[in-house]
């Protein structure tokens, strides 16, 4: 044979093989996306400026600008339960979670049921937590034992930003597990090791989940004077002006993991999503706490104009700041489809190319949703706090509060006329209100037969 044929040969079988090859990018990152999840601690609806906010936040402006806006993304009214109910595409009720986990409690994620980063592993991502868990309060149960390759930051809910200190007292912050003692304000130590885990601790030949649990804006503030000065002449109170430095030191810190993505080359087959926890606390009384070293707030966070703060089911609590932006993949828009918390996990794992999706999740894959503003059909949006439980099936909102010694008071909004949720309607829409009666009552008998009630 002689060696022209051989190299038509060779040639031919290097395109055959080629055509066979799973599609890469430029960069040589895998076609599936990398995924960033950036938590804001109790960050209200008007604590962003997408949302018109005083607080100047534009690195979350520019992800709002250039990507879909989740006008309508639910989450639990507390911490705990809405990092539950992310994890395991699940309202957190189902697993006795309906409130803060708290001080010595031994309350954590069950081990029957799979989590987003345990999910991810199947499908060869590999996974990194920075900052707040909140799912467990000792090493045991924490990050690791539910599919996080590399954790850093604090397993409790709130803490000192300087001591890394529960409020009493308790060591909260570790690596991996293994508690350590370092010097620095929560939010820059947790951008500084996001940012050194992308330059020189990922493996380049794999998919990343990594997610940023910030503390902020979430007390006791301690911000330096630099994050506050653009504010001295425009907030008035101090406690506001604090809270608006924390956000302010949010946004910066968002603004240099953006700048690593980019420098790592990293930006084009990343999935960015940021959202809050839940929605802003209006003030905060330490009393003994932190053995009093922090002053009172007075005023925190801001939900206008919608109704109430954290620890309600009130618009205000449960209706979140969020976004999601993947460059040239998502065109920027406002998307209005009422979203809940749980719906994010089965979309990220749809995303990362699973087949089948873990049979204990009941959140929806949205992704039609989020590229071509597709309604999302029959949805239907459950949220249990330790106060209330709500559903919500547009355009309607059913709240149920039960008291100990007086009669259940249900309430019922009209959330598209009415978003401020001003007017009960109940008596207007009787026939309404029995149908969402009989499904709250559905979904309140698969909870737990046993949660918690309250805690930070």
């Amino acid at each position: 044979m002689n060696s022209l044929i051989i190299n038509s040969i060779v040639a031919l079988s290097t395109c055959f093989l080629s055509f066979g090859q799973p599609k890469k990018e430029k960069n040589n990152s895998p076609a599936t996306p990398n995924f960033v999840v950036i938590v804001a601690d109790d960050a209200g609806w008007n604590d962003v400026g997408y949302n018109g906010s005083e607080i100047h936040t534009p690195n979350i402006d520019w992800l709002a600008k250039n990507g879909a806006q989740l006008n309508r993304l639910y989450a639990a009214p507390t911490c705990s339960p809405s990092r539950a109910s992310f994890f395991t595409g699940r309202p957190s009720s189902r697993m006795g979670i309906v409130a803060p986990i708290s001080d010595k409690s031994n309350l954590s994620l069950p081990s029957d049921v799979t989590t987003l980063p345990q999910a991810l592993h199947q499908q060869n991502y590999q996974t990194a937590l920075f900052g707040k868990w909140h799912l467990g309060l000792n090493p045991s149960s924490g990050p690791k034992a539910y599919g996080f390759d590399y954790s850093y930051g604090f397993l409790h809910g709130q803490i000192d930003q300087y001591s890394h200190e529960y409020k009493n007292g308790d060591p909260s912050w570790h690596r991996n597990g293994e508690f350590i003692t370092e010097k620095g304000h929560v939010t820059d130590l947790v951008e500084n090791e996001a940012i050194s885990w992308l330059k020189t601790k990922r493996d380049p030949s794999k998919n990343f989940y990594i997610q940023l649990s910030y503390s902020a804006p979430h007390f006791p503030l301690q911000e330096e004077d630099k994050w506050k000065k653009p504010y001295l002449k425009t907030i008035k109170n101090n406690s506001r002006r604090d809270y608006a430095a924390a956000m302010a030191h949010l946004d910066y810190s968002i603004g240099q993991i953006l700048k690593a993505l980019k420098q790592q080359h990293l930006d084009k087959n990343t999935v960015i999503i940021f959202m809050s926890d839940n929605g802003a606390m209006d003030k905060w009384i330490p009393g003994n706490q932190y053995k009093g070293r922090h002053a009172a707030n007075d005023v925190l966070g801001s939900n206008y104009p919608l109704r109430d703060w954290k620890t309600s089911n009130y618009e205000g609590a449960i209706r979140v700041p969020a976004i999601i932006y993947w460059k040239n993949k998502i065109n920027p828009s406002l998307n209005q489809n009422y979203i809940s918390v749980t719906d994010l996990m089965p979309t990220i794992l749809s995303l990362a190319g699973a087949k089948s999706l873990p049979k204990t999740i009941e959140g929806k894959n949205i992704w039609n949703s989020i590229i071509s503003n597709d309604s999302i059909p029959n949805q239907s949006i459950y949220i249990r706090g330790h106060l209330q439980e709500s559903i919500i099936e547009k355009p309607w909102k059913l709240i149920r509060t039960r008291h100990k010694n007086s009669p259940t008071v249900f309430e019922l909004f009209n959330i598209e006329k009415d978003p401020e949720e001003k007017e009960n309607v109940l008596q207007i829409h009787p026939n309404i209100a029995d149908k969402l009666k009989q499904g709250l009552e559905v979904q309140f008998s698969k909870d737990a037969t046993e949660v918690n009630s309250a805690g930070e």
